[in-house]
């Protein structure tokens, strides 16, 4: 397990932070305890980076639902009511970033399971329309239409965001 956690290191906290925002260390060793527990389900079909890249995707959407979370956003602390007000539109621009970052995973989360995978694979997981393609067993013009189609219903969900900024 030492080896897996040594190789893929870079790839899950890489997704941890694109997926919350910043690097969580909880979140990175619950997505070892998951891979460590599922790794006797695991198939050598695939690419394992791809595979634990996936857990680290769940974990993190898990930890969006999770009271846990709901709970971080609801403290205040002494620190956070004395703080410069200097500081304070820098974190709203925070606050309202994670916010854009909740409603755009939902609206992935909403998509319809094949483009939901491709959106996954693709901007998550950074891999290729090809790798795609291989891993789904469905040939590239599929995946880029179904790529195609998800950003298209994406953007017609998520457009009011546009404004912001």
């Amino acid at each position: 397990m030492k080896e897996i956690i040594e190789q893929n290191r870079g790839l899950v906290r890489s997704v941890i932070k694109k997926i919350t925002g910043s690097y969580d260390e909880d979140i990175e060793q619950e997505v070892y305890i998951k891979t460590w527990r599922n790794l006797p389900k695991y198939e050598e079909k695939g690419n394992f980076g791809a595979w634990i890249a996936t857990i680290a995707a769940n974990v993190c959407r898990d930890y969006f639902k999770s009271s846990a979370y709901r709970q971080r956003q609801c403290e205040v602390t002494d620190e956070d009511l004395f703080e410069n007000r200097a500081a304070a539109p820098m974190q709203e621009r925070v606050v309202d970033a994670k916010k854009r970052q909740k409603i755009i995973l939902r609206a992935v989360d909403e998509l319809p399971i094949k483009m939901r995978k491709v959106v996954v694979l693709f901007e998550f997981e950074e891999l290729t329309i090809e790798q795609i393609a291989k891993k789904l067993g469905e040939p590239e013009g599929t995946i880029k239409s179904r790529l195609f189609n998800a950003r298209r219903i994406l953007a017609e969900k998520l457009k009011f965001l546009q404004g912001d900024d």
